[in-house]
């Protein structure tokens, strides 16, 4: 699916751009992380509710591979042996949906964000990430934000490899935004120069997305 094609429209789909439409969900409190560890309009949820564009692609270790492109010094296309090859790291994180459920106190295994660009090298004119994922689903990042310290490139959660439900073999897992930017079964990572829109973006949501700001809309 080519970067401003709109995936089919599902019941998903069509409420979140009516939410968008609407302003829903938004109480207009401002939190701060290091004291408020749920964000405004957010409550807590001990299950993981699965969302997506209505297809979850079927990938096998065999036939998986990640490619990282753009501004960067050394391009990557790697295989699963390769990214598993690369360092492993540990993360402890609470994640936070835009449809307002939050999830504390979730453990990852994977590919922390850093450790790959450290591979890839970033030029200094790279400011942005565009990702894309394996059902054509894309979203859009400040590469400070994909960089961030507990960012990681997800292949295992509590201790098992990630279902394919919920996004693997590996997804990304932002947890200072909404989960909206933690991309499931990603396939391409494009460092830019300039911002530009993934699928909710062109639909109503936020360029960024901090819970905190209650940045779920555009023009929040």
């Amino acid at each position: 699916m080519a970067e401003d094609e709109q995936a089919p429209e599902t019941k998903l789909t069509s409420t979140k751009r009516r939410c968008a439409a609407a302003g829903k969900f938004l109480t207009g409190r401002i939190a701060r992380p290091e004291t408020d560890r749920l964000p405004p309009g957010q409550h807590l949820v001990k299950d993981w509710p699965v969302l997506d564009l209505g297809q979850q692609p079927h990938l096998t270790l065999e036939s998986w591979r990640l490619d990282v492109t753009g501004l960067v010094e050394n391009s990557l296309s790697l295989d699963w042996s390769a990214f598993q090859a690369l360092p492993q790291s540990d993360s402890l994180s609470d994640i936070h949906c835009v449809t307002t459920w939050s999830r504390y106190d979730n453990r990852w295994r994977g590919v922390a964000t850093r450790d790959l660009l450290d591979q890839a090298m970033p030029m200094p004119e790279a400011e942005y990430v565009l990702l894309t994922s394996y059902d054509g689903y894309t979203t859009n990042l400040p590469l400070a934000d994909f960089a961030a310290e507990d960012a990681i490139l997800a292949t295992t959660w509590e201790g098992e490899p990630i279902t394919r439900a919920h996004g693997g073999p590996m997804r990304l897992i932002v947890p200072h935004l909404y989960f909206w930017k933690s991309a499931k079964w990603l396939r391409r990572i494009d460092l830019r120069a300039a911002d530009a829109a993934g699928f909710w973006e062109r639909n109503g949501y936020h360029m960024r997305g901090d819970p905190w700001s209650e940045e779920r809309y555009s023009g929040d």
